[in-house]
């Protein structure tokens, strides 16, 4: 079943009718950091050295 851009605007448009704007925007957000804390679970990293490789980065940038 291919799915072209017309079919992807009415499944679109059904689900914001199903959902509200803004319930969507909530669930995106959750998605989001649970794929972020995926990601760190999945390379082995914890919070606190997440938070030390994002400070590193931060002091290396040049003024």
């Amino acid at each position: 079943m291919n799915m072209g851009t017309p079919e992807l605007l009415i499944l679109l448009v059904i689900v914001i009718l199903l959902f509200g704007v803004g319930r969507i925007s909530k669930i995106s957000g959750e998605l989001g950091k649970s794929i972020r804390a995926f990601r760190d679970n999945l390379g082995g990293k914890d919070e606190s050295s997440s938070a030390k490789n994002e400070e590193d980065s931060e002091s290396e940038k040049p003024s």
